[in-house]
């Protein structure tokens, strides 16, 4: 059961308990090449991104983004450090969200002045701790990086933006260590009542931060844990939204797609079973129908094995089987399996 958080929008996307999980990214263009960041931004929006985070490193930076805003259709966060001048006026340029830890931007004033603009802009703050960032009198009092030196240095920031009276709050506290973060996620979860943003920090390349990533943030979601979620791979955002609604799809919390099933092979496979199932994938990519279909190598386990898929194929040699629900419903030539799956998922 997922664990009951505070609501509230990012722009036109809901977050906490009440909505879906959303799944974020960040750029890697220069925010302060307007097109090339707009023309990222509408891939990502395209391939289904519910929320963008933009680095904001200087004024010019924070000056781009009313241009950017005004070109994409996708919430917004400026994401930001030290400097509460650039957040002033990122927020004056349209953000819809804000990442900065008020702790380490200066003054109490300073922090009044960021805090008074969200409020009226009704924008939230996410505070986000990651194990290279702790405070070092926390990392002194609880001996090094670990559960406790995380969380206490988020406390801290959730504490400063509370006592101003401020509660449209996100956070985070990743590690690249997946043990610490789903422990740090569990007391703070424990604690607090705010949304949280879940994942694996720098969880490495596609291949290897894909695996990192789909255990760590799998577990926690599992677990009920968890509002909104950005994996983090060195590479491209395409591919972190890509992953990370992957994720929510076989956890069962997003039902987008048809959901597609095949074998590992054996070798009673006599079928190019790699291949059909890369096209079949493609061909019914942009179905939006809640079944399963089944993607079988050979005609002895595929209809048993496949049993709870609505739809499927196994493969034989030269023919193959079409199933609903385990039963045959009809054989056919190997050349015409494709063909005849797609027509019979379209009738459903």
């Amino acid at each position: 059961m997922r664990k009951n958080t505070k609501n509230f929008y990012y722009g036109k996307i809901g977050i906490g308990s009440d909505f879906p999980i959303s799944v974020q990214s960040m750029t890697n263009t220069d925010t302060r090449d307007i097109e090339l960041t707009v023309n990222q931004i509408k891939e990502l929006e395209k391939i289904g991104c519910d929320i963008v985070r933009l680095a904001v490193p200087d004024m010019e930076a924070a000056r781009a983004i009313k241009q950017i805003k005004e070109q994409v259709q996708i919430p917004i966060i400026a994401d930001i450090h030290f400097d509460y001048k650039l957040a002033l006026e990122s927020i004056k340029g349209g953000i819809d969200g804000l990442r900065i830890n008020p702790g380490n931007i200066g003054d109490d004033q300073r922090v009044r002045e960021v805090v008074k603009a969200c409020k009226e802009q009704d924008i939230p703050i996410r505070i986000g701790v990651n194990s290279g960032s702790i405070k070092k009198e926390y990392l002194k009092r609880y001996n090094g990086v670990n559960v406790d030196s995380m969380v206490e240095s988020a406390m801290e920031h959730v504490r400063i933006l509370e006592e101003m009276d401020f509660h449209k709050i996100i956070i985070s506290v990743k590690s690249t260590d997946i043990d610490m973060t789903i422990k740090s996620y569990e007391k703070l979860s424990e604690m607090v009542n705010y949304p949280l943003h879940i994942g694996i920090t720098e969880s490495g390349s596609l291949w290897k931060g894909t695996i990192k990533s789909a255990i760590g943030i799998g577990s926690l979601l599992y677990k009920g844990i968890g509002d909104t979620i950005r994996v983090s791979l060195t590479g491209s955002p395409i591919e972190e939204v890509k992953v990370g609604k992957q994720i929510l799809r076989s956890l069962g919390l997003l039902n987008d797609k048809i959901e597609v099933i095949s074998c590992p092979t054996c070798g009673r496979t006599r079928i190019n079973l790699e291949k059909i199932v890369e096209e079949v994938e493609s061909r019914i990519d942009n179905l939006n129908k809640p079944i399963k279909v089944a993607i079988m190598g050979c005609e002895v386990n595929g209809p048993g094995e496949a049993r709870e898929a609505d739809i499927g194929i196994a493969g034989g040699n030269g023919l193959g089987l079409i199933f609903k629900k385990g039963k045959i419903v009809k054989k056919v030539q190997e050349e015409q399996l494709i063909d005849e799956l797609i027509k019979e998922i379209n009738k459903l």
